[in-house]
């Protein structure tokens, strides 16, 4: 843990640097395969600094993190059989059988796997890595995490457009919350549109 607060600290402290907004887009599309602090933390610390600039914020990050989903579907199909071992071993608990698990949604739910990794707190590595692994049609792929990841940059740009510095506190505490409440809600729609239809 102690490792992670001190990565947590030193991508804080781009914020106050000129180079903030390029490390925000690097940092998206670095965690989107392996980095493990989500560029929430950059971005949010940017739109304080600069309500205007919120929006100019979410896009870099959401272009970053969509390209760096890219990369991680390119690892899992094309290099599993090298990463793998480093792959359980770095993600905790990942197994074998939670892993195989995730495949088989993917058949059912592509879109919706991809976009609720995108969106919520769900480690959205895992599922760009696996996505490739199980051979998720990529232009599926690609929407859904456009879609998922924006989704997830814009509400934060919004509130820090609108709110300023409330918003910080707010997103800290509920952000995540509220789109695992959100994603309930939206799985809850097919299903009913499943049942109706």
């Amino acid at each position: 843990m102690k490792i992670i607060r001190r990565l947590y600290d030193w991508v804080l402290s781009w914020a106050e640097t000129p180079y903030g907004v390029p490390v925000l887009g690097a940092l998206a599309f670095v965690e989107a395969s392996f980095f493990p602090v989500p560029p929430d933390v950059l971005l949010m610390a940017l739109a304080l600094a600069v309500p205007l600039k919120s929006f100019r914020f979410a896009l870099i990050a959401s272009i970053g993190s969509v390209a760096g989903g890219a990369l991680g579907y390119v690892i899992g199909w094309g290099l599993w059989d090298v990463v793998a071992p480093y792959f359980y071993q770095y993600i905790p608990g990942v197994t074998v059988a939670g892993f195989d698990q995730v495949g088989g949604l993917f058949e059912q739910y592509d879109f919706w796997i991809i976009f609720a990794a995108g969106f919520t707190p769900i480690p959205y590595k895992i599922f760009t890595i696996a996505a490739g692994v199980f051979g998720v049609n990529f232009p599926i792929f690609m929407l859904a995490s456009l879609v998922g990841r924006s989704l997830r940059f814009f509400i934060v740009a919004v509130m820090f457009y609108y709110f300023g510095k409330p918003a910080r506190q707010l997103i800290e505490k509920y952000f995540n919350l509220l789109s695992i409440l959100l994603l309930i809600a939206l799985i809850g729609v097919i299903l009913l549109y499943k049942y109706f239809s």
